[in-house]
């Protein structure tokens, strides 16, 4: 919960079916009580977070509480999707940590560059994947104190 008591939310933006699922599994097990929205591709993610077309019925105040960004997206990438978010006044305060299985330096440096909040590798390992989301779930949801 934020200081509001808005009711927490994670935006999880991943273009590979396997790995949102492998997600979704873990935060069952963990578990995981917040609602889960999923963006496929970049461009959807900008409309969902500005209220563009089919999200533009929806209210500002039911923007997510925490981004789970993937880069290597199709179409519009994460890279683009980061940079926007965070140069976007009212976005910009959402906490976005990349979640990839790329260790390109140079993506680490652009990301963080940008305003990343954090930077993670997708571990190969399930038990590994699911011990690094509840490190993260407890820090971002039970440690801070979210805008």
């Amino acid at each position: 919960m934020n200081e509001e008591n808005k009711p927490a939310s994670i935006l999880i933006v991943e273009d590979s079916d396997e790995d949102f699922f492998t997600l979704m599994r873990i935060f069952k097990k963990l578990p995981v009580a917040y609602p889960v929205t999923r963006c496929i591709r970049g461009e959807q993610t900008l409309d969902l977070l500005y209220r563009h077309g089919e999200y533009q019925h929806l209210q500002d105040d039911a923007l997510p509480s925490l981004i789970l960004l993937d880069l290597n997206l199709i179409g519009l990438d994460g890279r683009v999707v980061l940079a926007r978010i965070k140069k976007h006044p009212h976005l910009r305060k959402i906490p976005v940590v990349v979640l990839t299985t790329s260790s390109n330096p140079k993506d680490i440096e652009f990301c963080y560059d940008c305003g990343a909040n954090s930077y993670l590798l997708k571990p190969v390992h399930l038990d590994r994947f699911t011990k690094t989301m509840q490190v993260l779930i407890s820090y971002w949801f039970d440690a801070v104190v979210l805008p």
